[in-house]
């Protein structure tokens, strides 16, 4: 299950975020829809219960006969500050209307009968007996605190939607711009993997055209295809699930370095120091190798051109540590991160890749670690790789 888990990769996790941002939203406006009726539900209940003691007050004032503490009663009836109501006679005529708005409050007959209407709709009326032959009645409707009640839930689905749609905007957005610096990056890794070996046989051909053929010209050329051949081979392994074999990592490595020394400044004081015994380990070599490129470029690049270099391999607990320490411009302890996300760079001229894809094949293909140990400016700083090794020969 784990395994499957990581082979997920970051398109089909975006996507599976995206739904479950949307599965959230959904699941929101629903609870929130039902919670809210619910709540309105039983505010309007007790609007009805109000008005049914409102209703009741009404009656005892209304009888000339009633006897008893009147301002009991009147209390009631002034304490409804909040749900619009209006007591008819039995003729059908307008006796008292209350807690209509500013703008309802117009003593029109017709405006007043239209707002008796809207009342019948939302509820029955409420009889009040007189007596035996006068029944009054009261229709009322809802309070302004209810009514708002009623369109709040409607304003927060709003809410979130817009929320939902900014955030999907923006996810897809970075989404794009970071596919974008990807695409970029990788075809400018390509131009960059490519640019050596065809300078270096560019210059051989100048050389056979001038007639100019130094001995070992046949076995330099061989080594300029090989080169070719493994940057066809490397970009060919991206998305795909590499074959890892048993090695040696010191040896690996040393081939390496090897090849790297005689590309790297005379200025650069380029040392290795590898493991006493074999280190072996599951690795695909080519791209590994590839990895190893990245980091001492990069370290390179940090000493811009001149500095100590030094490559070590240690093996403790059937790990193998390799770490490339030099002696450049440091990382910033907040970047430390940073460095192996796509598209991130110091450099004027970079394009962010080189870590970025040491990082994919190191963790993603070879199950190990890379990272920043530790990092001082212009004294040292160490990027180290781990992986699991075989038992120790």
């Amino acid at each position: 299950m784990i395994n499957t888990f990581k082979n997920i990769n970051a398109y089909e996790l975006r996507r599976f975020i995206k739904v479950i941002l949307l599965l959230l939203a959904v699941l929101i406006s629903i609870l929130t829809l039902f919670l809210s009726q619910r709540l309105v539900q039983k505010i309007a209940v007790e609007e009805t219960k109000k008005m049914e003691i409102w209703a009741d007050a009404e009656r005892v004032l209304s009888d000339p006969n009633s006897e008893g503490d009147l301002g009991f009663h009147l209390k009631i009836v002034q304490s409804n500050e909040t749900i619009p109501a209006i007591l008819v006679s039995e003729s059908d005529r307008i006796i008292q209307y209350i807690n209509l708005s500013e703008k309802e409050q117009i003593v029109s007959e017709s405006k007043l009968r239209e707002k008796i209407a809207e009342f019948a709709i939302e509820h029955d009326p409420i009889l009040i007996p007189i007596d035996e032959n006068t029944v009054f009645r009261v229709y009322y409707g809802k309070s302004s605190v209810l009514r708002q009640l009623e369109y709040y839930p409607y304003v927060v689905l709003g809410i979130v939607a817009l929320f939902v749609f900014v955030s999907y905007s923006a996810f897809s957005f970075s989404t794009r711009s970071e596919q974008n610096q990807v695409w970029v990056g990788l075809a400018k890794e390509t131009a960059h993997q490519l640019g050596t070996p065809i300078s270096s046989l560019m210059g051989w051909v100048e050389c056979i055209e001038n007639n100019i053929i130094p001995d070992n010209a046949a076995d330099e050329m061989k080594k300029d295809i090989d080169r070719l051949q493994i940057i066809t081979e490397r970009f060919s392994k991206i998305g795909s699930t590499p074959v890892l074999e048993v090695a040696n990592v010191n040896l690996v490595l040393e081939t390496s370095l090897k090849y790297l020394s005689n590309r790297i400044s005379n200025s650069v004081d380029f040392q290795w120091k590898l493991y006493p015994k074999p280190v072996m380990v599951n690795i695909n070599v080519n791209l590994f190798n590839w990895v190893i490129e990245n980091v001492v470029k990069n370290s390179v690049d940090a000493m811009e051109g001149k500095g100590m270099l030094r490559v070590e391999v240690n093996y403790r607990n059937n790990l193998a540590f390799i770490d490339v320490v030099d002696n450049g411009k440091g990382i910033p302890r907040n970047q430390t991160k940073d460095i192996f996300k796509p598209g991130f760079t110091t450099k004027k001229r970079g394009w962010g890749l080189g870590l970025s894809l040491a990082k994919r094949i190191v963790e993603d293909y070879h199950q190990g670690q890379i990272f920043v140990k530790e990092s001082h400016s212009f004294n040292k700083t160490v990027i180290r790789i781990i992986l699991k090794c075989n038992k120790l020969d």
